[in-house]
């Protein structure tokens, strides 16, 4: 693999664009100042920057975690989040808005197309009798940055209103290789729910998808070239963009957005929220892991299979006759430079205290193995619990349940923003 050439000068524009993104960057109003990045800037721009730190090292600088993610902490964990999300970046453009037309045929890139969901279709939801005729649809374009992948399709519903009321929104993003449509039955019970529905289709996938492939080329690209990140970080910062929109709009509450979603959807919504503080109540559902933890207790196979071609292409790439366990780490070093270390659960989830937290996971999930997230679930406990908050933090695992989202979790979910969103 060919490292990604860029000039000097380019260099130079790259470093003096970090440099400036710390003044933009969100961070709680009590904490608006960000601390000096003690990781060099230049590491952004390596694909396999993290893996040249030891573990151990990353730990050390960070071990306040331990005892307290304090909120200048997790104000520097999005600094650095930020710097590596914009070292990837095709050209920033200013966010705009393009209204786009229903999508009837969506894309799922499984030889299945999926027909129905019993979970989603469980989801609370008010019985009005013309609620056809009161939903209101809006389709749209975001310009999150130039390029193809840069057209954020958004899915938005809600009921209309004889009078503009600012009202709460919960953004849902969906599992691997579905779109934005699979998940309407939850967009109309929230709907109908008086919430702002909204749903994106992450990065190839949906709209943003050719064929039955897409996504898949995207992650063996990553693996050859390093100048993308289609899994997880690329979505994080049409997130970002997401939230730039959705605070702007005068029919939503700027202090009353939600984010959740499943399995990869639940990867977005926890490194999303952990990302971007505007995102206010959280919810992930069979998302959140500890990617280190798997690694070092060899518990990646369930994980890994599920992306098994560019493992593949790895394994082959590194003159291994079966994928281990050092396949596994330099992929993630290279598609998500900082995945099983930096950006990591034990690191992420504190920082998303003191937000209301639920995680749901299935007890006997394989790619999201329990005993991974004890860490974590100690760290950001720790922190509402010295805020005497305990009741905003919960971690629930469904007895018996593997990689699934159950009806009872979406109904855990739907309670949860109800309790925290609605006033």
């Amino acid at each position: 693999m060919e490292p990604i050439k860029r000039s000097e000068n380019s260099w130079f524009l790259l470093l003096s664009a970090l440099k400036m993104a710390v003044a933009v960057w969100h961070v709680p109003s009590a904490n608006s100042h960000v601390r000096a990045n003690s990781v060099s800037t230049s590491c952004y721009y390596k694909p396999n920057c993290f893996a040249s730190l030891p573990h151990r090292a990353i730990a050390n600088r960070f071990h306040s975690a331990d005892t307290k993610m304090d909120h200048s902490a997790a104000a520097e964990m999005r600094s650095d989040f930020l710097q590596l999300l914009r070292s990837r970046r095709t050209a920033e453009v200013p966010l705009s808005v393009e209204s786009a037309q229903p999508v009837k045929e969506p894309l799922y890139q499984e030889t299945r197309t999926p027909t129905y969901s019993e979970a989603m279709e469980s989801c609370p939801k008010r019985e009005i009798p013309n609620f056809k005729e009161l939903l209101q649809e809006e389709n749209f374009y975001l310009t999150t940055e130039a390029g193809e992948q840069g057209r954020l399709p958004v899915l938005l519903l809600k009921l209309k209103q004889g009078t503009l009321e600012r009202r709460p929104a919960v953004v849902f993003l969906h599992s691997t290789h579905k779109n934005k449509e699979w998940l309407r039955p939850l967009l109309e019970a929230y709907a109908s729910r008086n919430y702002i529905a909204i749903a994106i289709d992450s990065r190839y996938h949906g709209e943003r998808a050719k064929n039955l492939t897409t996504y898949q080329d995207a992650l063996v690209s990553s693996w050859k070239h390093g100048d993308t990140m289609p899994f997880i970080f690329d979505t994080i910062w049409d997130l970002i963009k997401l939230a730039d929109h959705l605070t702007e709009r005068l029919d939503i509450d700027p202090s009353r957005i939600g984010i959740t979603g499943e399995s990869l959807g639940g990867m977005h919504a926890w490194l999303g929220a952990a990302a971007d503080t505007r995102y206010s109540v959280v919810a992930p559902v069979i998302g959140v892991q500890g990617f280190r933890w798997a690694i070092e207790h060899d518990m990646w196979q369930a994980r890994v299979d599920s992306l098994k071609r560019v493992f593949e292409e790895a394994r082959v790439d590194l003159g291994k006759s079966a994928i281990d366990k050092e396949v596994v780490e330099k992929v993630w070093d290279r598609i998500a430079p900082g995945l099983a270390s930096h950006f990591d659960a034990p690191y992420t989830v504190p920082a998303i205290a003191l937000r209301p937290l639920l995680i749901l996971n299935g007890e006997k999930d394989p790619r999201c193995p329990l005993a991974g997230l004890k860490l974590p679930e100690s760290r950001v406990g720790k922190e509402y619990e010295k805020a005497n908050s305990a009741e905003n933090f919960k971690l629930v695992a469904e007895p018996g349940i593997g990689h699934q989202m159950t009806p009872l979790m979406v109904k855990q979910a739907s309670e949860w923003f109800d309790q925290h969103l609605k006033p």
